[in-house]
């Protein structure tokens, strides 16, 4: 496998002192607050302080069962670094760093933090072992039910595992998260599609409650000519994660997409070596989806940016633009702006499909893919609960991993009440 580096320096045991040492430890937590989590920040940096990383690393992991992923991938200066009361002055506490250094000692020590609770004699399928899932199996083995999780990957973690580019998340890192749950008892059915390899009906008669946390699926077509010569964003960054060929890149890199896929996607094949990478956008820069820290890192990183143009058709070494707009409001083209850009290999980033056949399957009711849930993430089926991007909706809800494991924790705690309800 080809080492691209890491964006992630080490923390010198200086630096540790030094930024734990800064906190003020404030009484009404604006960095708590700001984590969709909501771990504990002035009492896991407290700890650290005082030397006691096991107790800091339980704090993290105990509301975030994603906490060194998250540690990696959070937009931490969007959430509790951008929350910090130092934040004004340009120098919050590197609470994300601090997080790693916590959790990385906990993988270094080998130890379990946590045991399964009593057996209720209730049984939960979990439907994908991406963040969502893996949350939500950790918290309802703390309550004492039984957990499977039926995954279509020959590995558990998601995206984290096949979709973050390895220089941002390792996948040493997200494979023990899951192994670090999976050994609270989780049996695990991998490289099985539900609906296809195991049914539907079956999986909902032999449990008493169901978590969708299938998140989504590969990027849809692009409906132009030529797609078939593009890379699909997720499947190249799978690839290079699990080191598999991907063949020749060339010097000219087309991406075709503005969010954080696509980011990934750049600033990987710049990192493989292709000289010249450039991000292609039908709208404008401020439009874009990727956060500003990504954002930020790929222009360090010295990708280039066309911004409103959309492809029209892909050739053998070449891409047709046309050239578009914003007016009133609505996007349109530029009728005779078309011009052709050399490629030697295209990647299509332009978001993820919908597993609607699979999820209709379970009955129940969705918008346009994303399935309809309550504020418990129960779904329209009794005894059917989702989580993860299977629910993500633009505006509504965030696509990232710290929002994902939260709403793990949360349908948990509804199956839980669900099940003990049922008991009763």
């Amino acid at each position: 496998m080809i080492d691209l580096g890491s964006i992630h320096r080490p923390l010198t045991e200086l630096e540790v002192k030094l930024e734990a040492n800064r906190c003020l430890y404030c009484y009404d937590a604006p960095c708590m607050n700001a984590c969709p989590t909501h771990i504990d920040v002035a009492s896991f940096i407290a700890k650290i302080a005082q030397g006691n990383l096991r107790g800091s690393a339980r704090d993290i992991l105990s509301a975030n069962p994603m906490g060194a992923s998250c540690a990696r991938v959070c937009p931490t200066s969007e959430l509790c670094e951008g929350a910090c009361v130092y934040a004004k002055d340009d120098s919050p506490i590197r609470i994300g760093d601090l997080q790693r250094y916590a959790t990385d000692a906990l993988r270094a020590s080998g130890e379990q933090l946590f045991v399964p609770g009593p057996a209720t004699g209730k049984k939960v399928a979990i439907v994908g072992g991406g963040p969502a899932g893996l949350s939500a199996a950790r918290d309802l083995r703390l309550r004492g039910h039984a957990v499977t999780i039926y995954e279509m990957h020959d590995r558990l973690g998601g995206l984290n595992t096949y979709g973050i580019v390895p220089f941002r998340l390792a996948n040493d890192v997200a494979l023990w998260e899951a192994e670090y749950v999976v050994q609270l008892g989780v049996d695990v059915e991998t490289g099985v599609e539900v609906g296809v390899d195991i049914p539907i009906d079956a999986l909902l008669q032999d449990h008493d409650a169901v978590i969708l946390a299938c998140g989504m699926g590969g990027v849809p077509s692009l409906g132009i000519e030529g797609e078939a010569y593009a890379w699909d964003a997720l499947d190249f960054i799978e690839h290079v994660k699990t080191g598999r060929r991907i063949g020749e890149l060339g010097d000219r890199v087309a991406v075709i997409g503005a969010g954080n896929t696509a980011i990934d996607a750049l600033t990987c094949a710049k990192r493989l070596g292709a000289e010249r990478v450039t991000m292609y956008y039908r709208r404008g820069e401020e439009q874009m989806t990727a956060y500003d820290f990504e954002y930020a890192f790929a222009k360090d990183e010295g990708i280039e940016f066309r911004f409103f143009c959309a492809p029209v058709r892909i050739g053998d070494g070449d891409v047709t633009f046309v050239r578009t707009r914003i007016r009133d409001g609505r996007l349109e083209t530029i009728a005779g702006s078309e011009f052709t850009e050399a490629a030697s290999a295209v990647i299509s980033a332009v978001g993820q499909s919908r597993l609607e056949h699979t999820l209709n399957a379970f009955g129940i009711v969705t918008d346009g893919g994303v399935v309809r849930v309550d504020d418990a993430l129960r779904t329209s089926r009794a005894g059917v609960f989702a989580a993860g991007d299977c629910i993500y909706a633009k505006g509504r809800r965030e696509a990232m991993v710290v929002e994902a494991a939260e709403q793990g924790k949360l349908a948990a705690r509804s199956v839980d009440a669900f099940l003990r309800a049922e008991a009763a």
